[in-house]
């Protein structure tokens, strides 16, 4: 399963790089617009900070489907998550319907491709260089809840804000689906904040 796992890694970053500067991160059909900047201590200009950018390494692409992974789960078979999305393989929600198989090849590359954006959703909202167990945090809660919320979030705010104890600490925020805490996502958040903290 590793050897697909990178075959498929490597297979993603072969292909062309896209720019981004322009284009709006669209995941989970969730559009990832940039948080307001405001006048404040660390931002004593007002200027919209420059966001980071790009996509992560393909070790850090390998770490964050490594972590993500188990959280998830890996199904061949097309089911409906907690709040009725069509998902398949782990967490794989784009075009899914019912009656939807997929082999393990497929999830492979569908997990490469999913971390791969998401983790270049949030690094369009973040302004400050991640050490890499932020950055698996960070994509991790993206992958779980969309890029759009993650760049709405008050960790991110708190991590481009100079925050980093803060950041980590509000990833533990998002631990409700459909309304109510979901004890899966009370220890995924504090699995995040632990690797988060380093």
């Amino acid at each position: 399963m590793f050897a697909r796992l990178l075959a498929a890694f490597l297979a993603l970053f072969q292909k062309k790089p896209v720019s981004l500067k322009n284009e709006p991160v669209i995941t989970n059909d969730v559009t990832a617009n940039k948080s307001p900047i405001r006048v404040n201590d660390s931002n004593p200009s007002g200027r919209v900070p420059k966001a980071i950018g790009g996509v992560a390494g393909a070790a850090t692409i390998a770490a964050i489907v490594a972590f993500i992974g188990p959280w998830e789960g890996r199904r061949y078979t097309a089911y409906q998550d907690i709040v009725g999305v069509w998902t398949i393989c782990e967490g794989h929600t784009k075009g899914v319907k019912a009656g939807d198989v997929a082999t393990d090849a497929q999830c492979d590359e569908m997990a490469a491709q999913d971390v791969a954006e998401h983790n270049a959703g949030i690094r369009a909202c973040i302004t400050r260089p991640m050490p890499q167990n932020v950055e698996i945090a960070f994509t991790s809660l993206a992958f779980n809840a969309g890029v759009g919320a993650f760049c709405g979030s008050t960790a991110l705010r708190r991590y481009n804000a100079g925050d980093d104890t803060g950041a980590c600490d509000a990833l533990n925020m998002w631990v409700r689906a459909g309304g109510k805490v979901v004890k899966g996502l009370v220890n995924r958040r504090a699995a995040e904040s632990a690797l988060c903290k380093g």
